[in-house]
């Protein structure tokens, strides 16, 4: 028999053993093994490949895919049968996010900057930070948002009501440093921004994250958590604002006795709720 047909059958038994083996380990998504399951997945594959072109002999190749595949699955009984061996073996989770506030401490630890928080949180469809009440990094990474109450993804067609279209967030403000790309991709100005964080009595540096949506809201997050901030609402003030010229109209209607200044008051009235009716999906949702 030679060499090249040697090669291949012991790859073709190799292969259906580190099948088998990698069965004996569970099966599981590769986006949800812990690191240490994923890094002896890596070293069965790289055994076996050695051992194929006989790079180490059978013996010593066999005792150290049996190790590599025996250790993971003891580890993971362990782990089943205590919580202490579950969370020596495969850690902790890390609360990222806690009541809408980015725990930067936590940030750190898990070894991960504010745009990868973003882009997490983004493949859960959390584009806007300030619809986030809290999230959590699971023990294999992977990042799950929990959505304040109103904002749960209730869609407006659910409702039966209209919704204004909405761009993405952009990020303006990351780590006290400003971001004139998005800026500029708003039509918006450092001289804008500074203005904004001046009515917030607060200074760039001070700033972990900011973000501005497509209704040019400002939402910021400091590093320091225990400062709260009023987060500006345009369009509920804005709404506000034609609501009480509305009252106000209706006021006037009830209190005057000439008819041509009621029946003003009235068309008038009714043209604000023509107005409201339509500016309500844009405004409020």
């Amino acid at each position: 028999m030679n060499e090249l047909t040697q090669i291949i059958l012991k790859s073709i038994a190799l292969f259906f053993l580190v099948w088998a083996a990698v069965r004996l380990m569970g099966k599981r998504n590769m986006s949800q093994i812990n690191p240490f399951s994923f890094i002896s997945y890596i070293v069965i594959a790289i055994v076996a490949t050695l051992m194929s072109i006989n790079l180490i002999n059978l013996a010593t190749g066999f005792i150290t895919l049996i190790v590599w595949a025996a250790f993971p699955i003891a580890l993971d009984y362990l782990s089943i049968k205590s919580r202490l061996m579950h969370q020596l073996i495969n850690g902790k989770e890390a609360v990222l996010i806690k009541h809408g506030k980015i725990m930067e401490e936590n940030l750190m630890r898990v070894r991960m900057t504010g745009e990868d928080l973003l882009a997490q949180l983004r493949s859960k469809n959390a584009f806007n930070m300030a619809d986030v009440e809290f999230a959590v990094m699971e023990t294999n990474g992977t990042i799950n948002p929990y959505f304040k109450s109103d904002k749960k993804p209730v869609t407006m067609h659910d409702l039966e009501k209209m919704s204004a279209p909405q761009a993405e967030p952009q990020t303006v403000v990351l780590d006290g440093n400003m971001l004139e790309e998005p800026l500029a991709s708003l039509g918006l100005n450092p001289q804008w921004l500074s203005t904004e964080l001046d009515k917030m009595g607060v200074s760039l540096e001070n700033v972990f994250l900011g973000q501005v949506d497509s209704s040019g809201d400002l939402y910021v997050d400091l590093f320091d958590d225990a400062v709260e901030l009023p987060q500006p609402k345009v369009k509920e003030m804005l709404y506000a604002t034609f609501e009480k010229a509305q009252a106000d109209l209706l006021t006037f209607n009830l209190q005057t006795e000439d008819e041509k200044a009621k029946e003003m008051y009235s068309k008038n009235y009714q043209s604000l709720e023509d107005l409201l009716n339509k500016l309500r999906p844009y405004l409020l949702h």
